[in-house]
């Protein structure tokens, strides 16, 4: 009888701590939002754990390697409350692998590293205990990443870590590795400046490496065989990217070698920012999301199939507390871990706005000077209601956080979508109200004709350094190869002048600017619109590029130093802009604006820009007499030439005059 009724009393414990789940009902699963979940290594012990309240079963593997070890032992986790399994293991296990295994129903799930995983092995098929602190390069305590009075004090230069470095001329010795970003002294084709020294040398900010944690794409294990991919198929989120390292098999080689790349960024003044993919995963049965608790992590059709709002397959449910939660700690590991500088949010639109809110928050309680940006709209519908989506339309509600402008990125050369449409730059009429409301930031500004601008009806942003201004991204052409499909009578000179052209109104516009790799010496993909699995023959940086078009390199290098030098370009607030920024001509391919009084505390008592877009020189009158800083090619600081009643303004490029 004593026996049956401790039986009874167990039985009824075990059914108390794991009971039955409504399975289709994800808001009622239980929740450990407060739970730490991240494995934890000592040297006497390691604690594992995985939320996985649906699970019958967990149990816990360990090998000896990455790959293909035979397994070692076997463990059962122990059910605890909200779902949450534990185990510790007694003993020093830095540098044993492990996964996880969960039991659903009668069902073994396949094996998984763990969503909250910080080494992976080959492929990111297995987690490691690591002694993260084993890892960190020589002085970590005392890194520190750029610090910026106001966001669009940034200038941001987005690359690819293999486009930048696999070229056969890249002067690099592990290409298209981590480290080979910030090998100082490469030299290319007539002694030209490469990789970092190259960056320094243009004067950018901050860094923006597109996905650089562990995704599907590349084989790691057969690395000899070229492959490519931008790495929007996430699959280990917390770890960087094998391929990247020079061991892919020794799981804190990848992670040592990403903390020394970020430590040589800073040690040179320069931010590195992430690229991240939140919104989906690589896969979406065999994800390790699914293999933990399946269903839960993603949005669904009233029918039950996965939604597809970011047109991969799946798309993930950051209004879900666990699904939230993941997102926030990812990115304070990223961010006190590697020391991160900010984030860029791949089709930002998919996740909601509390949750950004709260990503903003936290953050920037860690890294005030962090920089926050995505993508203000979703590939496609999503179940999630509009109201709640973090779009670009709700950028008000997003204080902490920017946006990238379309409006002006499409107003500057035409639409992404259509080969042949031409923008300002390339001779298109009407786009003059577009531009002026990239110059001012897409905020409310009086002299703006709302029902004028190609996409946005309505100012959308709050301050001018929520709007990311750019022509050119990963996505899409380069711009030299939209200019040269959409215009394909203009001449070379012709090209290189709207190219110039383009980048001079980014620059010079209010919101934070944004660069495309290699974008500063005419970068072409061969005319491909989506490069984002072929060969480095598309995708490389072809540094001869940077020899053959020198000029347009020091072109941009002074845009940047103007802007580094005149806050006059960079306000902050969207009432100073209002105040200071006066449009003065604006008719068929011409704008001209003064920045007055000063303005944000410059040195240069007003700022006269004229763009002309024409294929003629523009006649620009005044009453004044001004100094001339930037007439064509030539950027004089000073200001030594005076003009008085007019200037010429050359065929489709920038003039800038000012007076003391």
């Amino acid at each position: 009888m004593k026996l049956f009724s401790i039986l009874l009393i167990s039985t009824v414990l075990i059914i108390s701590c794991n009971p039955k789940i409504d399975l289709k009902n994800y808001d009622a699963y239980p929740t450990a939002y407060n739970v730490n979940l991240w494995p934890h290594y000592t040297k006497d012990a390691t604690d594992f754990k995985l939320w996985a309240p649906t699970a019958e079963e967990v149990k816990l593997n360990l090998y000896s390697t990455g790959n293909d070890a035979d397994l070692l032992e076997t463990h059962q986790l122990t059910h605890n409350k909200n779902g949450v399994w534990n185990i510790k293991i007694k003993g020093d296990l830095n540098g044993t692998y492990y996964t996880f295994q969960v039991k659903i129903g009668k069902t073994w799930l396949n094996e998984t590293p763990g969503i909250y995983a910080k080494a992976v092995g080959v492929n990111g098929n297995k987690a490691m205990v690591l002694d993260m602190k084993t890892t960190n390069p020589l002085g970590w305590e005392n890194d520190e990443g750029p610090t910026l009075e106001t966001p669009n004090k940034a200038i941001i230069y987005e690359l690819h870590v293999r486009d930048m470095t696999i070229h056969p001329q890249s002067g690099v010795k592990h290409k298209g590795k981590f480290l080979c970003l910030v090998e100082q002294g490469a030299k290319g084709p007539e002694g030209i400046k490469k990789g970092i020294d190259h960056l320094k040398d243009l004067g950018i900010t901050h860094v923006h490496l597109l996905p650089s944690f562990d995704h599907y794409s590349i084989d790691e294990t057969n690395l000899d065989t070229p492959q490519f991919n931008w790495g929007y198929d996430p699959k280990n989120y917390n770890v960087p990217e094998g391929s990247y390292s020079t061991d892919p098999y020794n799981a804190e080689v990848r992670i040592k070698e990403f903390k020394q790349m970020v430590k040589s960024f800073h040690d040179n003044g320069i931010g590195v920012i992430l690229d991240v993919v939140y919104n989906h995963t690589g896969k979406t049965e065999e994800s390790l999301f699914n293999q933990e608790v399946p269903g839960y992590y993603y949005r669904h059709n009233e029918d039950g199939s996965y939604s597809d709002a970011a047109a991969c397959g799946n798309e993930t449910a950051s209004e879900r507390s666990m699904m939230r939660k993941f997102m926030l700690e990812s990115l304070l590991y990223w961010t006190q871990e590697y020391h991160i500088d900010g984030f860029r949010f791949d089709l930002m639109g998919i996740h909601d706005v509390d949750t950004m809110n709260e990503i903003a928050q936290e953050i920037k309680k860690v890294n005030p000077d962090a920089l926050l940006y995505g993508e203000g709209w979703t590939a496609k519908d999503s179940p999630l209601p509009e109201e709640k989506r973090a779009l670009k339309k709700h950028m008000q509600q997003l204080q902490q956080i920017a946006a990238f402008s379309d409006d002006i990125r499409d107003g500057l050369k035409g639409s992404v979508f259509d080969d042949m449409d031409t923008g300002f730059v390339s001779g298109a009429r009407g786009k003059e109200e577009s531009i002026k409301f990239g110059v001012i930031g897409g905020i409310q500004h009086s002299q703006i004709n709302y029902d004028s601008i190609n996409y946005s009806k309505a100012p959308w942003a709050k301050e001018p350094w929520q709007s990311i201004s750019y022509t050119s991204c990963h996505d899409n052409h380069t711009l030299f190869d939209k200019l040269m499909i959409s215009k394909p009578d203009s001449s070379e000179e012709e090209i290189k002048a709207m190219h110039k052209l383009a980048n001079a109104i980014v620059l010079t516009s209010q919101g934070i600017p944004f660069l495309h790799a290699g974008v500063e010496f005419l970068r072409s993909k061969n005319g491909e619109h989506n490069s984002y699995n072929l060969p480095d023959s598309v995708n490389q940086i072809d540094w001869n590029q940077k020899v053959k078009n020198m000029d347009v390199f020091n072109y941009y290098k002074n845009l940047i130093s103007l802007r580094k030098k005149h806050p006059a370009f960079s306000i902050s607030n969207g009432n100073e802009v209002q105040e200071h920024l006066k449009f003065q001509t604006v008719k068929n391919g011409v704008i001209s604006f003064s920045l007055d009084n000063n303005a944000n505390d410059d040195s240069w008592k007003e700022i006269l820009v004229i763009y002309n877009a024409n294929q003629y020189p523009y006649r620009y009158t005044f009453k004044d007499t001004y100094h001339l800083s930037v007439f064509k090619d030539d950027f004089d600081f000073e200001g030594q030439k005076i003009i008085k009643d007019f200037i010429d303004v050359p065929a489709i490029s920038m003039a800038i005059a000012f007076k003391k």
